[in-house]
């Protein structure tokens, strides 16, 4: 038998609500999250749209928690897309600074709950002292056996096809590759993160349906779940509220199941 696990248990939710009992077997494997809604949370209050971003750090910290007590292994996090620089210099400023600064608060906390941290996303154009932050939080918990966090700071979907095609293709033009070897497990090795696995549930928060160039290789067969609460008030209720609806869910893979007939 293993011994009690060496890391800290996360703080319990205020409600004293506590996680559903889920077979292991059932579980998502891979959460993705899209948190969405910081602006309309903060328009709403008559607040600038910096705030809403600020009242979603303790979100994410409680849906990490969650992610821990519930038993999901893999969660990943949408903190900064490829298409958020075209939003305003004063907000994409605010953003470089408070993702540099949310990750340096919270990775000794997330170090001490046993989570391992992987920055996904590209370096162009990312503030250097943002890259020094997330190589910080990965080398601090790289030896973690606990929940895996992708944070997915300056990341889009399409572009990360593209640049691993972009190598793959340089490979094969090198002679490392041949061309009637590529197949999907080719291109799957030339992502960022090889050995992320799949996504089991996708959530979105907010109420918006839509996936928004997140993780979209690794989504083929994901479960979707869109929920109408606005991130800053989201917390780990909703995300057990989310794995719930994931696991009363048949998942077929392109297969198909018949109906048993009727008897004579």
């Amino acid at each position: 038998m293993s011994g009690p696990t060496p890391y800290a248990r996360p703080f319990p939710h205020p409600s004293g609500a506590v996680a559903p009992v889920i077979d292991a077997q059932k579980l998502p494997r891979h959460v993705a999250v899209v948190m969405d809604g910081n602006g309309r949370w903060a328009n709403q209050r008559g607040l600038p749209r910096t705030k809403g971003h600020e009242a979603g750090e303790a979100a994410l910290l409680d849906v990490v928690a969650g992610a821990i007590e519930v038993g999901v292994t893999h969660l990943s996090a949408y903190a900064f897309s490829t298409e958020n620089w075209k939003r305003s210099p004063d907000e994409v400023r605010f953003l470089m600074g408070f993702n540099r600064d949310v990750i340096r608060r919270r990775r000794d906390q997330l170090h001490e709950w046993g989570v391992r941290m992987r920055w996904v996303g590209r370096r162009p154009r990312l503030w250097g002292s943002v890259i020094k932050e997330l190589e910080t939080a990965q080398e601090l918990t790289r030896h973690n056996t606990g929940l895996t966090l992708y944070f997915c700071v300056n990341y889009g979907g399409r572009a990360e096809i593209g640049d691993a095609v972009g190598r793959l293709a340089r490979d094969v033009a090198a002679g490392r590759l041949k061309a009637s070897s590529v197949d999907e497990r080719t291109v799957a090795r030339y992502l960022p993160e090889p050995d992320m696995p799949d996504v089991d549930l996708f959530v979105r928060s907010s109420g918006e349906q839509r996936t928004s160039n997140f993780l979209l290789w690794q989504s083929a067969y994901a479960e979707m779940v869109f929920q109408n609460r606005l991130w800053p008030d989201y917390d780990r209720r909703d995300l057990w509220a989310a794995v719930q609806e994931y696991v009363d869910r048949e998942r077929r893979y392109g297969g198909a199941v018949d109906a048993p007939t009727a008897g004579p």
